[in-house]
């Protein structure tokens, strides 16, 4: 989605809702939209509304162009079952966090709205258990390559040790 907002239509979309200050020489400031939509269930429902369809096409678009031996592609989808969107992918996999741990990486990133970020999302424990996979991110981020290495591993699919995942 990230990049989707830097792009036609969603620059266009954005400034004519919220203003040219949402954007500068074609880059949307993302702390704006947040303070903007995780605190107005309204503007948020219209974000979604918009960029959900582009998601889906690009995403669908993306697999459409891998070549046919490829063993396994992997999309981020932060609201995947919120979105209805699971049923979509062959196996799911749920990263989860101690809450604590999860606020302080947000904050770090520098996001904003973190209560209405999380107030849209579902609890970490139902993603769990709608998930076919869990994986906890309570490390470092070579421990989470790790982890993940491995879950790819046990899904019969070799990586090279010198690849990040």
């Amino acid at each position: 989605m990230h990049d989707l907002l830097d792009r036609e239509p969603m620059v266009s979309e954005l400034r004519r809702r919220w203003g040219d200050s949402i954007e500068s020489d074609g880059v949307v400031d993302r702390s704006a939209v947040g303070e903007r939509v995780f605190n107005d269930p309204a503007e948020l429902a219209w974000l979604e509304s918009s960029v959900h369809p582009l998601v889906q096409t690009e995403i669908a678009e993306w697999f459409a162009g891998l070549p046919e031996d490829c063993p396994v592609a992997v999309v981020e989808v932060p609201l995947l079952f919120e979105g209805e969107m699971a049923d979509r992918f062959d196996l799911t996999v749920a990263v989860v966090a101690d809450e604590r741990l999860r606020r302080e990486r947000a904050e770090a990133r520098g996001h904003v709205g973190l209560e209405g970020r999380e107030g849209r999302q579902l609890p970490q424990a139902d993603k769990a258990a709608r998930a076919d996979r869990v994986v906890v991110n309570d490390g470092t981020l070579e421990d989470l390559e790790s982890r993940l290495r491995e879950l790819l591993v046990e899904q019969g699919t070799t990586v090279p040790t010198d690849r990040r995942v």
